[in-house]
């Protein structure tokens, strides 16, 4: 039998190809960020800034509840099968997206779109973490997240650009066809499962930074110490939970809030890429950084950073355009800081015998933050106006950063430790 061994180096060839399916991942979300709240309102002429941005809410909670029990479903039918089926799930989406005729068809499309991100989008990470093994942890959810969302970012531009030239419905879509039909064709032919490598960790590591030892709790025990009962554990769901906040909110309400401050398509689509490509490509610097500082100093000064980049926004300090870009950049560079120390905090702190259940726990609580960002940032426009759903979303990721400060120990080992075996 072929002997299992975890590292980046002793992996390389099987980690590119997930770095690969990752972008195709990534590339799905990439096509709503710039044109479906556009198509709700000009297409659909939808009134209600709420109920344009129910087709986040949609992706966000189904997304969540898929990330809670893709952990289970990895160990129960191998983390490769439920990579093909996230894909399957997937393939309708740009169909819907492209030539739904009601808006109920651009919320179903979210549902399953949820449904695939939730289950293809975590395999990603728990496969590329069983990998590489506790060394490069942080490097490789950085490489992990900077190829998910360096292809939001891209996509997003792509179709903005597209959208200019060639209408709202279908062109921006079409690119959608050709990541799922890539995306599926990688995962089925090319990747290979990983739950040996996972096991290999697992007998290697007795007890966690965090205490955490081996056992094989249920899905509720797991939960609860995700949540709240383990500090570190809490404070990175919390700040999870807000960092996607964010996201929730800029995707609904800067396409709105630019166009009507007089910013065309073209523009919108570099706002809205600037932010996901700046958080993909600094991944690759700060997950390195995170093997190298810690998990806590990023975490805590990248909530710090996108506060700031609220404030560039929600207070106009420059002409439209170019406060948002400027304030992008930032939302970019703190979100690069924070998401790749995230996931490893939580690879760090539950044992590898349910980390994969952990970390759907800590997905579900970060994902969960996209549809209370579409909630708060809808009520909050009907109510005051579309800004000052970026200074609510600036003040809580401020206080986020500080519950982190506070409540969080250091979750990184001293030391790395090289294993081999043969299973």
């Amino acid at each position: 039998m072929k002997e299992i061994r975890l590292g980046l180096k002793e992996n390389w060839q099987q980690f590119v190809w997930l770095v690969l399916v990752n972008c195709f991942v990534g590339g799905m979300v990439g096509l709503e960020r710039t044109v479906v709240p556009l198509v709700g309102m000009e297409e659909f002429k939808i009134g209600s800034d709420l109920f344009i941005f129910s087709f986040i809410i949609a992706f966000g909670v189904v997304k969540a509840i898929t990330n809670l029990v893709s952990g289970a479903l990895a160990d129960r039918y191998t983390r490769k099968k439920i990579l093909i089926a996230g894909w399957l799930v997937g393939l309708p989406v740009p169909f819907m997206l492209a030539w739904g005729p009601t808006w109920a068809w651009i919320i179903a499309s979210n549902v399953l779109l949820g449904i695939s991100q939730g289950l293809a989008w975590s395999m990603t990470v728990n496969m590329k973490i069983d990998l590489v093994g506790p060394k490069k942890r942080g490097f490789a959810m950085g490489l992990n997240e900077a190829a998910g969302y360096g292809a939001v970012g891209l996509t997003a531009l792509a179709t903005g650009y597209l959208a200019s030239r060639y209408g709202l419905r279908p062109a921006p879509f079409y690119i959608g066809i050709l990541y799922t039909i890539a995306g599926l064709l990688l995962s089925i032919f090319v990747v290979s499962d990983t739950r040996r490598h996972a096991k290999l960790e697992s007998t290697s590591i007795s007890t966690t930074t965090s205490g955490e030892k081996a056992h094989k709790p249920n899905l509720s025990w797991v939960f609860r110490e995700t949540s709240f009962r383990n500090k570190n554990l809490f404070a990175v769901s919390q700040a999870g939970l807000i960092n996607n906040l964010n996201d929730g909110m800029s995707w609904g309400v800067f396409p709105l809030l630019f166009v009507a401050a007089g910013v065309g398509l073209e523009g919108v689509g570099w706002i809205k890429a600037i932010y996901p490509v700046v958080w993909g490509a600094g991944q690759v610097i700060t997950g390195p950084l995170a093997d190298r500082i810690g998990r806590k100093p990023l975490i805590v000064w990248g909530m710090f950073v996108q506060a700031f980049g609220h404030i560039v926004i929600g207070l106009e300090l420059f002409e439209p355009l170019y406060a948002g870009l400027f304030g992008s950049v930032l939302l970019g560079i703190g979100t690069a800081m924070v998401y790749p120390a995230l996931l490893a905090a939580v690879s760090d702190a539950a044992h590898p015998s349910w980390r994969a259940s952990s970390l759907g726990v800590y997905r579900f609580w970060r994902d969960i933050g996209y549809a209370m960002g579409a909630v708060m940032a809808g009520i909050v426009a009907n109510l005051l106006g579309l800004v000052w759903a970026v200074h609510v979303a600036g003040i809580v990721t401020f206080i986020s950063g500080v519950v982190v400060w506070v409540k969080m120990k250091e979750t990184m080992r001293p030391e790395a430790v090289t294993v081999r075996a043969k299973i």
